[in-house]
């Protein structure tokens, strides 16, 4: 009877070792993720790994990687003042530059600069804090004309808004002013006093505290003769 016992116990043994190893001989069977739930009950799932291309990747977003300039060639715009350029305000107005800047016999100044340079707000800053008194000591135009890129029109806007500047500011719309003065406007600020002709007498880069005052003393010279 212990005997029969011993040959039932082996031979169930065997039997659960052989079921065992038949699953583990098994080929795996590869299936798409996106189909496994019709995978039968049992089939061991083995994910593929996703194969990604460059070329298969879509940008998120359509916006331009660069800036397309709408300038004219230096040899289309009036090279001398008050020049033909478009001009916008901070009311979203556009004129031509020869409408607006005065040439009227005084001395004018153009004060070239950007929303987000820091030194261009520092001289700004410190013209507007003596601006009434220079008006009460000579007689001149300023206008403060901003160079930036049309995406940052609305930053113009708040800028203007904010500082209340008590001359007209303006900003190139096509960036044209760049073509046809000297030095390209590379590097700003960058101020121009005009004399009464419209000819550059005095032209000035970058801005130091106190660079104002000289500014000023060439302004006055000019407006005396």
């Amino acid at each position: 009877m212990k005997n029969i016992i011993c040959l039932l116990f082996v031979a169930c043994l065997f039997g659960c070792q052989s079921e065992n190893n038949s699953t583990a001989n098994q080929p795996e069977k590869v299936v798409n993720p996106v189909n496994s739930a019709m995978v039968p009950t049992g089939t061991k799932v083995v994910a593929q790994p996703v194969k990604t291309s460059l070329d298969t990747i879509k940008p998120t977003t359509n916006r331009p990687r660069y800036a397309v300039s709408r300038s004219r060639p230096s040899t289309e715009i009036q090279g001398a003042y008050p020049y033909d350029i478009d001009l916008k305000n901070a009311a979203s107005n556009t004129v031509k530059s020869d409408k607006i800047l005065a040439k009227n016999d005084k001395p004018t100044v153009l004060l070239f600069w950007l929303t987000t340079c820091f030194p261009c707000s520092m001289e700004m800053k410190a013209i507007k804090e003596k601006y009434a008194d220079w008006q009460k000591e000579a007689d001149f135009n300023l206008y403060a004309i901003s160079t930036d890129f049309e995406s940052n029109f609305p930053k113009f806007i708040k800028k203007v808004e904010e500082n209340k500047w008590p001359w007209e500011t303006y900003n190139d719309v096509n960036r044209e002013f760049r073509q046809i003065l000297p030095g390209g406007l590379n590097g700003l600020p960058q101020t121009f006093v005009l004399d009464k002709n419209g000819e550059i007498a005095y032209h000035k880069r970058k801005y130091r505290p106190g660079d104002e005052d000289v500014l000023f003393a060439k302004v006055k010279e000019l407006a005396t003769k």
